[in-house]
């Protein structure tokens, strides 16, 4: 008999365990304008959000053209085909759920269109989360400079920028670190709250994690190495960079997100830098650890082809990303980022 309940003991023990822990996956989503540069692009926009069935969006590109309210309209279409999420109308970033939104606020406005960040707090099982769209400066986008393109206008420089010094200053007068350090801020708060904290965004700028000595004489770095601010901030207050922290090697696992070889798109929309290989990851899901999380798994959403010297590359031998494929349309000249934690 004691053997008996301690057998349901155990198998109740088990099943308490099994049950209280459950995945969250969170996709980060530049949707070029809300898919208007694509033909079909808001329908590919639900079509590729059914098939991945994420928890959260992080939107990058939200315009509300015509004055159409654009998570609104999304919500709905995805209500259509049987996916319930919620959202609040937002612009630059946005944000939807499938749990329902506690309160969703502005943290850094959009001005002249040189980025944005809001929060929502979202509650799930009996924790609060907090989840950050970022949608950064895309002006001063200093990575262009070594490789002989002006950082704004993207027009042919008469030689390229070779000294970090005048990279990082051409970097920092754009808003990108001004939002990153507002957006921490606003953070510490709710961490302090105990709540988990997530950052999705197209932060326009690299990583300190990809210069890197092994990447310096490779991809157009110029032989630099290069502590870009976004990255230097998030990671020296504690932020893991999700997708480096399942592929730490650059030089292997580059995950570049853009720009992204889309086959309904033509060449010259989807090149900004024709004379030279600008490929990076902006792209990024950001969180803070915390002994109730976990991240099991990161993906790349998109087509696997890329843009170089002006010519799409449909793969680089060299090169071991894996990606999950479109389903159908793609909707953007960005590659999506799809990350999977387990909560407990």
């Amino acid at each position: 008999m004691k053997r008996f309940v301690l057998s349901l003991l155990t198998m109740s023990l088990f099943l308490i365990s099994a049950y209280s822990k459950s995945n969250i996956r969170i996709l980060q989503f530049n949707i070029w304008q809300e898919g208007t540069m694509v033909k079909n692009g808001f329908d590919a926009i639900v079509n590729n959000i059914i098939a991945l069935k994420p928890d959260f969006v992080t939107f990058s590109e939200v315009r509300n053209y015509n004055k159409v309210p654009f998570i609104p309209r999304l919500v709905s279409a995805l209500k259509e085909k049987g996916l319930k999420y919620y959202g609040n109308v937002s612009v630059s970033t946005g944000i939807i759920s499938k749990y329902k939104i506690l309160s969703q606020q502005v943290v850094y406005p959009l001005l002249n269109d040189r980025g944005s960040v809001i929060k929502a707090s979202i509650l799930v099982g009996n924790r609060t989360i907090v989840v950050y769209s970022a949608h950064l400066d895309w002006l001063n986008c200093s990575s262009y400079l070594p490789r002989g393109y002006n950082s704004s206008t993207w027009k042919s420089l008469e030689s390229p920028v070779f000294d970090i010094k005048e990279v990082l200053a051409d970097n920092r007068a754009s808003f990108r670190d001004d939002e990153i350090t507002v957006l921490m801020k606003d953070a510490i708060s709710e961490r302090k709250k105990g709540r988990l904290i997530f950052i999705g965004g197209d932060f326009n700028e690299p990583s300190l994690l990809d210069w890197t000595v092994s990447t310096k004489d490779i991809r157009e770095h110029k032989g630099l190495v290069v502590n870009w601010d976004c990255s230097k901030l998030l990671l020296g207050a504690g932020y893991k960079d999700s997708f480096r922290e399942i592929y730490p090697d650059p030089l292997v696992n580059p995950g570049f997100t853009f720009p992204a070889s889309n086959p309904d798109v033509p060449l010259g929309k989807l090149c900004w830098a024709p004379k030279s290989d600008d490929r990076e990851r902006i792209d990024y899901i950001y969180y803070y650890p915390d002994r109730t999380l976990k991240l099991k798994n990161v993906q790349i959403v998109g087509p696997q082809g890329t843009i170089v010297y002006g010519k799409r590359l449909e793969c680089d031998p060299d090169i071991k990303d894996k990606f999950v494929a479109p389903s159908g349309v793609w909707p953007t000249d960005h590659k999506a980022l799809l990350a999977t934690f387990m909560l407990q």
